[in-house]
């Protein structure tokens, strides 16, 4: 008789591991049901209580592998970029959340873990494992998020994963999360940059120094027009000299 292998199933009266989360997100990836469901469900509800705004959504390729590489200000920039594009999108994220509760549901929204300040080797098999498929994978450059008014520097491993899997990258300038009204963000704008080719480039830290040195300036440059916008200006302005007379105030 011929070797017929059953897939394992994740028995859900047991604790969720690391090992199991993992082989999750590289065989099955999103659960097309659930992730349409609650993508269309929060999509309303962000519209309803956000308002956002999305830009250059022709640039990301249909199917086929890409590494999106988006700014990062705040928890939930992965939710506006999965919302506003029709393929599903995965992200790495804290490797705490594989072993809550709500983990299977994660695994099935495209989360797969990822252990913080360590080179994790788990984590980047199964972001290969995404690619290999044909799947689209957002990994964060400046590899946390990062407060106040600047970007971060960004990081190569992102690039040098596109470059393995011939996937462009697909820059994202993601403005607004990082000034909310909680519970959530008000006036957030997502612009999707044009993609850059890897298809000239090895796996080596140049030339993934050189593939991220392509992309990340359209992610720059377009932050910095939002904030250079005429009424972020005015309201700078106004803030400023709010700021003087309660000086001249006190002095008196």
């Amino acid at each position: 008789m011929p070797d017929v292998r059953l897939p394992v199933v994740h028995d859900r009266r047991m604790p969720m591991t690391n090992a199991e989360a993992h082989r999750i997100a590289r065989e099955e990836g999103v659960s097309g049901p659930f992730y349409f469901v609650v993508k269309t469900v929060v999509g309303l509800v962000f519209r309803l209580l956000c308002g956002f705004t999305v830009r250059g959504k022709e640039n990301v390729p249909k199917k086929g592998p890409i590494v999106i590489v988006p700014n990062h200000k705040s928890f939930w920039d992965p939710f506006f970029v999965a919302l506003v594009l029709r393929r599903p999108v995965h992200f790495m994220g804290k490797a705490e959340y594989a072993e809550g509760r709500w983990a299977k549901y994660f695994l099935a929204l495209g989360y797969f873990p990822v252990r913080r300040g360590e080179s994790d080797a788990d984590a980047l098999e199964t972001a290969r494992a995404i690619l290999a498929r044909g799947d689209a994978l957002a990994l964060f450059p400046e590899g946390t998020r990062v407060r106040g008014d600047d970007l971060g520097a960004p990081k190569r491993g992102a690039a040098r994963l596109a470059i393995e899997a011939g996937a462009p990258l697909v820059p994202a300038t993601i403005t607004g999360t990082e000034k909310r009204r909680w519970p959530l963000p008000r006036k957030v704008t997502l612009t999707f940059g044009e993609p850059v080719s890897v298809a000239d480039l090895e796996a080596t830290p140049e030339d993934a120094a050189t593939a991220i040195g392509r992309a990340w300036p359209q992610v720059s440059d377009e932050y910095t027009r939002w904030q250079n916008r005429p009424g972020a200006i005015a309201a700078a302005a106004a803030a400023v000299g709010l700021g003087a007379w309660a000086i001249r105030r006190r002095m008196r």
